[in-house]
């Protein structure tokens, strides 16, 4: 895949991912019910911002160890890594019923991914030594926080996998805060400020008459039938 150019990542890492999404819904080119994480997939270090990156996916497993045969070699995910331009986000499917047992992701794995150009990690299953991680500055969104790695081990790589509702496929562009992360698709990236500087001039009008003092109901309820007819 091309990447995008450096610059327009720069911009989209201005905004946060709630006005990411606003903006891609003024575009209508998705239900605005789609297209990104359910709540469970928590942002576990909200201090480190925003993050914007690549998809590389993979699934795992960890409650039993992997047949014989049956798991991925590392190497073989570490590969697949660079067949996505830099900045990679590492996007794991715990398969396990409950998800959550075992975590891939903790200090050796964050250390080497950020390596390989990785800035970080999302995951319906878990993560682990936050203390020693957070000052990576690797991110982690995950559902669970866990304290053994267990039978941890990869049984598919570079394939589309299903993370908080969310089908994500290699390459797919990944955009994530405090509030969680959304799919930006990749021909709409460059014109993400555009849809921000629509939505924000709507916000703007309500909020600052919203705060004046001539705020009424009614002229607030004339405001708001212009603006979203």
């Amino acid at each position: 895949m091309e990447p995008l150019e450096p610059a327009v990542l720069e911009r989209l890492r201005a905004f946060n991912t709630p006005t990411v999404a606003n903006a891609i819904e003024v575009f209508d080119v998705r239900p605005r019910n789609e297209g990104f994480m359910r709540p469970e997939i928590r942002c576990i270090f909200p201090r480190l911002g925003v993050m914007v990156g690549y998809a590389v996916t993979l699934k795992i497993q960890s409650v039993t160890p992997g047949a014989k045969g049956a798991a991925i070699p590392t190497s073989v995910h570490w590969q697949d890594i660079m067949k996505v331009p830099a900045p990679r986000v590492i996007v794991v499917e715990d398969l396990d019923d409950p998800p959550g047992l075992g975590s891939l992701w903790g200090e050796v794995n964050a250390n080497m991914h950020r390596a390989m150009g990785c800035v970080g990690a999302v995951t319906n299953g878990s993560v682990r030594d936050l203390d020693e991680v957070e000052p990576l500055g690797f991110h982690f969104f995950a559902s669970h926080i866990a304290v053994s790695h267990a039978y941890v081990h990869m049984v598919e790589v570079g394939t589309p996998v299903r993370v908080g509702g969310l089908t994500v496929r290699p390459g797919d562009l990944l955009h994530g805060d405090r509030h969680g992360v959304t799919n930006i698709p990749l021909d709409l990236a460059a014109r993400i400020p555009e849809g921000v500087k629509v939505v924000d001039t709507m916000e703007r009008q309500i909020i600052n008459y919203s705060q004046s003092p001539e705020f009424t109901l009614e002229g607030l309820t004339a405001l708001w039938n212009r603006l979203r007819p």
